[in-house]
């Protein structure tokens, strides 16, 4: 799953990972890898034009989304959300899941964003599970093995699903994907998605956590579903409903609910944890009670300053005013480490504040430390060794200490970063707007180690598997060969 684990701590414990390679060059007249031309990169996969999604390597297969501008399959024409199914050892594409568009346009289905979020894989004794949200604000659990293996689960209309409402169907074939199950966010709960449904889905036992992605309407201002949820638990065997959040986090979201649920031990007690679109994060119980996630705290992770002036309160659009969660909460060593943004679209990050907290109190859960001096951030701290990992979206990388905060360095990669960094085998790998992948030592001394220039915006978080590591531009997903392979 994303993180890796429900801690969301985006450390691997992979090893002879890279420090170098060369993408190569296109074929002529093709946007096509010539591999001839490449060094130190086992595949290279063609995605769409954006691809704002993470990588899941589970069973021998990896899953990316991405949007439509390269079809794969000539029966899909114009814009879908695509969720590719390859073949880990080859790139080779198994199945994909072609998404159509909400009808209700940009305001809650961005054109061309294809699917924002990242698969959770499961294995289980009736074969490996997939568990997702698409740009349709629905959750799915799909079949790993695709259509390969025939139609399971109760769900049978994969062919009308992918042509869309209203429209022929489109028979499915062997390299469609096979859905078990759905449930949609916005028939059933009334869910006002802004620009995009994205969450990446928690697993914990037998229930899954998804962020529904409520937000504002077309003009940033009102709120259209102020009652609908921004967290919610459903049956991971069936789709149920058997939980909601209840605590007023929708009517008071400041741009949209995009933030991705972690699960730890939270002062003593198993706590799903969520970073709301209000500026607030907040402890759940885990087990739902009479069809609600029980509150058991919540935290303002945007100071007083942030949110008045003079006696006058400050707008969320004010650049020194306060922030959402947009980025993954982390539980740690009892605590909960998360830092507030912007939208990311916006040309100026804005001011941004990361925190440390201590909810060991629930009646008045604490920040054991604060940064306040960094710029607003949709990424998800690494925490290894006592030293934390941290990147805002004004593009500079942090290492701080873990227990208290202080800075030990800071590496200005003078560009945007959306994705997050990734430590693994003793480096810290960090992707930005300019295509460029820095890799440097993690440890309390600043040291470059080397960089990759993939040519085209890294947004994405790399991830580390089987001694590879994977990173995604927006239009293909490169597979970096570590040591020996």
């Amino acid at each position: 799953m994303w993180g890796r684990d429900p801690s969301r701590n985006m450390v691997s414990p992979e090893k002879g990972l890279p420090l170098s390679a060369d993408i190569g060059k296109p074929r002529d007249g093709s946007d096509d890898i010539d591999p001839a031309t490449v060094k130190n990169i086992k595949w290279v996969a063609k995605l769409g034009s954006d691809s704002w999604g993470n990588v899941t390597v589970a069973g021998g297969r990896v899953f990316i989304g991405t949007n439509n501008a390269s079809p794969r399959d000539p029966r899909y024409k114009g814009d879908y959300g695509i969720l590719l199914c390859l073949d880990e050892a080859t790139g080779k594409l198994l199945w994909q899941l072609a998404a159509p568009k909400l009808a209700a346009g940009n305001v809650s289905d961005y054109a061309e964003a294809g699917l924002c979020s990242c698969a959770t894989v499961e294995h289980t004794p009736e074969g490996d599970r997939v568990y997702l949200v698409t740009n349709r604000c629905e959750v799915l659990c799909l079949n790993a093995a695709g259509m390969a293996n025939g139609n399971q689960g109760p769900f049978r209309d994969e062919a009308q699903y992918t042509a869309g409402p209203g429209k022929p169907p489109i028979p499915s074939g062997p390299n469609d994907a096979d859905i078990i199950w759905r449930y949609d966010l916005r028939d059933e709960l009334g869910v006002f998605p802004h620009q995009m449904t994205s969450s990446s889905t928690l697993l914990v036992g037998d229930r899954l956590y998804v962020t529904t992605s409520n937000g504002v309407d077309w003009h940033d201002k009102r709120i259209p579903s102020p009652q609908a949820p921004a967290l919610v638990c459903l049956d991971k065997k069936t789709g149920k409903l058997l939980g909601e959040e209840k605590s007023g986090i929708s009517a008071r979201t400041l741009f949209s609910n995009w933030s991705s649920p972690a699960f730890g031990v939270v002062g003593g007690k198993p706590t799903v944890v969520f970073g709301g679109g209000d500026g607030f994060c907040y402890g759940f119980d885990p087990v739902p009670a009479d069809g609600v996630l029980k509150e058991l705290w919540r935290f303002d992770c945007n100071p007083p300053e942030r949110k008045t002036k003079d006696g006058k309160p400050r707008s969320y659009g004010d650049p020194k005013g306060p922030g959402i969660i947009l980025s993954t909460p982390v539980v740690f060593d009892g605590k909960v480490f998360v830092a507030t943004g912007h939208d990311p679209n916006q040309d100026d990050p804005g001011a941004g504040c990361l925190s440390c907290i201590d909810a060991s109190n629930p009646a008045n859960p604490k920040a054991v430390w604060q940064n306040k001096q960094v710029s607003g951030s949709v990424s998800t701290v690494a925490i290894a060794d006592g030293l934390l990992y941290f990147a805002d979206a004004a593009g500079r990388l942090y290492c701080m200490d873990e227990l208290t905060g202080k800075p030990y360095w800071t590496q200005d990669n003078e560009e945007v970063i959306w994705g997050s960094p990734l430590v693994a085998d003793g480096k810290i790998y960090i992707g930005n707007r300019a295509g460029e992948l820095d890799i440097l030592a993690a440890g309390k001394e600043k040291k470059e180690l080397g960089k990759i220039d993939f040519g085209q915006a890294v947004m994405s978080t790399p991830v580390a598997a089987n001694g590879v590591l994977y990173v995604a531009t927006g239009q293909n997903l490169y597979t970096v060969k570590g040591n020996g392979n």
